[in-house]
C-alpha cells in the first residue's frame, strides 16, 4: 500500500505547483476524480497480476473517475477561482502557499488514500472473483445513474436562459437536495460490496464512511450556506430530503 501512497503525494504535488503557478487552487477539483483512475491502473500494472477482479473494480473507478474529471475541468477551465478557495486564500493572506499546500492539497490527498483504499486493497493482494460481487455492481450503477442523471439535469436548468424558478427542484431533486452527492456515495458503497463478497478486511468499510462522511457533512453545509439565499430555499429544503432520496426531516 505505500506505493498508493507515493503515487497519491506526488500527483498532488504536480496539481499544487500548477494551481501555485496559475493562483487557482480550484485544480485540485479537476484532479480529483482522475487520480483514483491514475492510482489505480498503475498499481494494477506494478502488480503485474492481472485478475478479473482488479479489471472489474478499475473498471468502475474509471467510469466514475473520468466522467467526474471531465464534467468539472469542462466547467471549470478558464473560470475564476471557486468561492472557497478564494475565501480561504483571502483569509490565508501571505501564508496561502504553505496553508494551501497542507490543507487543500495534502489534506485531498489523505482522502483519497482513505477513500480510494479498496481500490488499491485489491490491486496489491486481490481477491478471489465471485459472482455474488453482481450486487455489488448494481448498487454501483445506482449510484452512477443518480449522479450523472442529477449533474445533467442542473446543466440543463443553469443553461436555460427562460428558467422561471430560482431552485431546480424538478427529477432527481426533487427527491433530493443533492442527487449527485448522494450518487457518488453509493457508487463507494458498491464498490466496497463488490470487494468485501470475497474478503474478510471489513476495514475497508473506512472507505464508503469516509466520502459518505465528507460529501454529507463538510460538501453538502459548504454549499447550502451559499444556496440559502436564493428566494425559495426555506419551502424547498423543507419538503426536501437533504441527502437520502425521500428522507424527510
Amino acid at each position: 500500500m505505500i506505493y498508493a501512497g507515493i503515487i497519491i503525494v506526488s500527483y498532488f504535488v504536480i496539481f499544487f505547483i500548477v494551481g501555485t503557478i496559475i493562483k487557482n487552487n480550484s485544480i485540485v477539483d479537476v484532479g480529483w476524480g482522475l487520480g483514483f483512475v491514475v492510482t489505480g491502473w498503475l498499481l494494477f500494472f506494478i502488480s503485474k497480476e492481472y485478475t478479473i477482479s482488479k479489471i472489474i473494480v478499475n473498471s468502475l473507478v474509471t467510469l466514475w473517475g473520468l466522467r467526474l474529471f471531465y464534467h468539472i475541468l469542462k466547467r471549470n477551465l478558464f473560470a475564476e477561482e471557486d468561492f472557497r478557495y478564494k475565501k480561504w486564500r483571502k483569509d490565508w493572506g501571505k501564508h496561502v502557499i504553505p496553508r494551501a499546500f497542507f490543507q487543500v492539497y495534502m489534506f485531498q490527498a489523505l482522502y483519497m488514500f482513505i477513500i480510494g483504499i479498496g481500490v488499491y486493497y485489491v490491486n496489491v493482494y486481490d481477491i478471489t472473483f465471485s459472482w455474488i460481487m453482481v450486487i455489488g455492481i448494481f448498487v454501483w450503477i445506482i449510484g452512477y445513474f443518480f449522479e450523472v442523471v442529477g449533474d445533467k439535469q442542473l446543466k440543463d436548468y443553469i443553461n436555460n436562459k427562460d428558467k422561471k424558478d430560482p431552485l431546480l427542484t424538478t427529477g432527481l431533486w426533487n427527491i433530493t437536495r443533492h442527487p449527485n452527492y448522494f450518487g457518488e456515495a453509493i457508487m463507494w458503497w458498491g464498490i466496497f460490496l463488490v470487494i468485501i463478497v470475497s474478503s474478510n478486511a471489513w476495514y475497508l468499510v473506512v472507505s464508503p464512511l469516509a466520502i459518505t462522511t465528507l460529501l454529507r457533512f463538510i460538501s453538502i453545509p459548504l454549499l447550502e450556506r451559499k444556496m440559502q439565499k436564493r428566494p425559495g430555499w426555506d419551502e424547498y429544503a423543507k419538503h426536501t430530503s437533504i441527502f437520502v432520496p425521500f428522507l424527510k426531516k
